[in-house]
This record gives C-alpha cells, sequence and structure tokens, in this order.
C-alpha cells in the first residue's frame, strides 16, 4: 500500500490536518507537501517525509507525489484561471505519479449552476476535472468558515458594534476549519472505506448570520446588531477596508480579511438566496464527532480568527 500525502501543510487548514493525522496514522506512512522549506523542517525533524510543491508549476510535481496512494488537495488561496491551472498541475501529476484516490476540499453546493459564489467555480472545475481522469475521490464540500465571520464580528465592535453585510435572512451551517481539517485527516485515513463520495462538511446549526451575532454577544458580552445592505455597498465597506477586489490585488499584512471582495460579496449573495443552506450529518459520519459549536468558537475566540493567508501565488 502507498502512502497518504497531505499537501498545504504550511497553511491554517493543512497544518492542523497534519496535527491530526498524526494520532490517526504512523508517521512512516504519511507525505508532507508545501511550497515553504521552512515550514517543512519542523516534520522532517520528526522523521516525517517531505517534499517541497509549488502547483503554479509543474517541475517536480511528479516526482514530489510518487508513492502516495491517496492525496489531499487543499484548495489554492487564490481564485479564477490562476487557482484553476494550479489545481489541474496537481491532479495532473497526482494522476502520473500513481495515486489513485484524491481528497479535494470543495465548497457546499459547488455543483449548483445557479449559485452565484466566484468562489463555486473553481471549485466544481475542479471536480469536474478529477472526475475526467478516471480517478478516484472524496469531495469534501465545507460550509463557511466559522473563523471568517468571527473575526469580521469583532471588526465591527471594534467599528460600531453593527455587522453590515449582504447576506440577508440566508442560511448557512458555519463551521471550524478546525473541524474541516479535521474532516480532511480522517477522509485521507479512512479513505479506502469511500469510492467516489462527495460529503457536506457542515456546523450544526443552520442560521443566519443575525443569530450568529447572538451567539457572539452571549459569549463576549458585546452588543453587536446586524444591518443588511446592497452587494455594492458591501463592496464599499471592504474597499474602505483596503482589501482588493481579487485575489490579483494587493493583501495588507495581517489584515482582518485576507480574501478578496469579489469572493466574500458573491458568497454573500449565494447565502441570501438560499444556495449554501445545507446541513447534513457526513462529518459525524466520518470522524466519529460532533462539530464545534459557534458559542463555543466565540467563548473561545483567541483560537478561531482567521489569521493571515498563505501561498505561493507566483
Amino acid at each position: 500500500m502507498g502512502k497518504l500525502l497531505l499537501t498545504g501543510v504550511d497553511g491554517n487548514l493543512g497544518a492542523e490536518a497534519a496535527k491530526i493525522l498524526l494520532t490517526l496514522e504512523d508517521k512512516e506512512n504519511l507525505i508532507f507537501c508545501g511550497y515553504n522549506p521552512e515550514a517543512l523542517k519542523p516534520y522532517a525533524a520528526q522523521g516525517i517525509e517531505t517534499r517541497v510543491t509549488n502547483f503554479n508549476h509543474t517541475d517536480g510535481l511528479v516526482e514530489a507525489f510518487r508513492g502516495a496512494e491517496r492525496l489531499a488537495l487543499i484548495s489554492m488561496p487564490f481564485v479564477g484561471p490562476k487557482r484553476q491551472a494550479a489545481h489541474r498541475n496537481a491532479v495532473d501529476a497526482a494522476k502520473a505519479a500513481g495515486v489513485k484516490q484524491i481528497v479535494y476540499t470543495s465548497l457546499v453546493n459547488a455543483d449548483d449552476e445557479t449559485n452565484p459564489s466566484v468562489e463555486k467555480k473553481d471549485h466544481i472545475y475542479t471536480e469536474r476535472y478529477i472526475r475526467e481522469q478516471d480517478l478516484d475521490f472524496i469531495f469534501l464540500r465545507n460550509s463557511q468558515y466559522a473563523e471568517a465571520m468571527i473575526t469580521n464580528y469583532f471588526t465591527f465592535v471594534h467599528i460600531d458594534s453593527v455587522l453590515k453585510n449582504s447576506q440577508g435572512d440566508g442560511l448557512m451551517a458555519y463551521i471550524s476549519r478546525k473541524d474541516c481539517a479535521k474532516a480532511l485527516a480522517y477522509a485521507l485515513h479512512r479513505g479506502a472505506e469511500y469510492s467516489h463520495a462527495v460529503l457536506n462538511i457542515n456546523g450544526p446549526e443552520l442560521m443566519t448570520i443575525a443569530r450568529f451575532c447572538e451567539y457572539g454577544n452571549q459569549a463576549t458580552g458585546n452588543h453587536v446588531t446586524y444591518q443588511e445592505l446592497t452587494d455594492e455597498e458591501n463592496y464599499q465597506i471592504f474597499d474602505a477596508m483596503g482589501v482588493p477586489r481579487t485575489t490579483d490585488g494587493v493583501f495588507q499584512e495581517g489584515s482582518e480579511a485576507p480574501y478578496s471582495s469579489d469572493g466574500m460579496v458573491t458568497f454573500a449573495q449565494a447565502i441570501r438566496e438560499g444556495k449554501m443552506a445545507i446541513k447534513t450529518d457526513d462529518f459525524q459520519k466520518l470522524t466519529g464527532e460532533e462539530p464545534l459549536t459557534v458559542l463555543y468558537m466565540f467563548q473561545h475566540a483567541d483560537e478561531f480568527q482567521v489569521g493571515d493567508r498563505h501561498s505561493e501565488d507566483a
């Protein structure tokens, strides 16, 4: 049997998945990959096989993936043709290296053509490309990271205690990035039990953003309310924060919104239109555990912030 290969261990999701995977598997069964050699050194010091990879370039990718039977592909943190090309490079290299199954971190309701999220386009492209290569797969369609909105909540605490966006009364089963990492680790660990599987990785409760704020207020003692904006007004909020409209823009170091506003505004639109209102027990079946609640995350808010972007963009 080949090894289990985890990409992106130098990023937020990958680093957490690596930590969990090491509790499930012997390190001799693992290969950890990332673009940052310095981030790989602690793993190498533990005796884990590590390989430097940059999905923007094909050089060395096939060799990096060789010997792996199952590969976890964490979606890249930029949007559009660049991300699609990077994912395609990774999938092509995996197939050429003899990888049998790809575990891909996708997005809830990614295959709905009416979903307006620009993020969705890259995810459905990648899902379809993996299918076309006749590779086995597990698609983990994650709900929105609660960390993104917890960080956003505190941003507005510091402004005027009115959280503003354009998602209205739409529903989302917010899930912790830590739980998404747990699902990824378990999918690698238990991959032999799944074939051509699509799993929705959702939090325990579908809720509006107003309800999300209520949980935040309950845990923190703040008094944040919610105000619905138009999509254009939502863009203007991010413009004022210095957030680039696309991932080709310049990201400020330490930004409280390390995403493009195109991604966030169209995501809000998708929520508002009911395109993300999906809740299943796939996470529980995969991991044997219950997902963390939004209230718990607010009660331990220092542990649930969105953090910086981690990627090699070129």
